[in-house]
């Protein structure tokens, strides 16, 4: 699909936080067997406790890049930020 292309070619808000600062949680799971990692941060507001950003790292095959890069943009269009 086009909009799956879409995301492998220019994925969105590919990044990281800072990992040391506290209202930052990461998580990172893979699939050893065929090299696909991924690490999910997102950035929380203090006083509301709310999601405010989230950043991934991917590595891996295509469709895990661009998996990631949609679920990234599908977490920020439910949660409104």
């Amino acid at each position: 699909h086009e909009r799956v292309v879409d995301h492998y070619d220019n994925p969105r808000n590919v990044g990281s936080f800072d990992k040391n600062d506290p209202m930052v949680g990461t998580g990172l799971v893979g699939a050893p067997a065929c090299g696909d990692v991924m690490k999910l941060q997102i950035k929380v507001d203090e006083k509301t406790g709310k999601i405010t950003d989230a950043r991934f790292k991917t590595f891996g095959c295509g469709s895990a890049i661009a998996s990631s890069s949609v679920g990234r943009f599908f977490l920020c269009v439910y949660l409104g930020f």
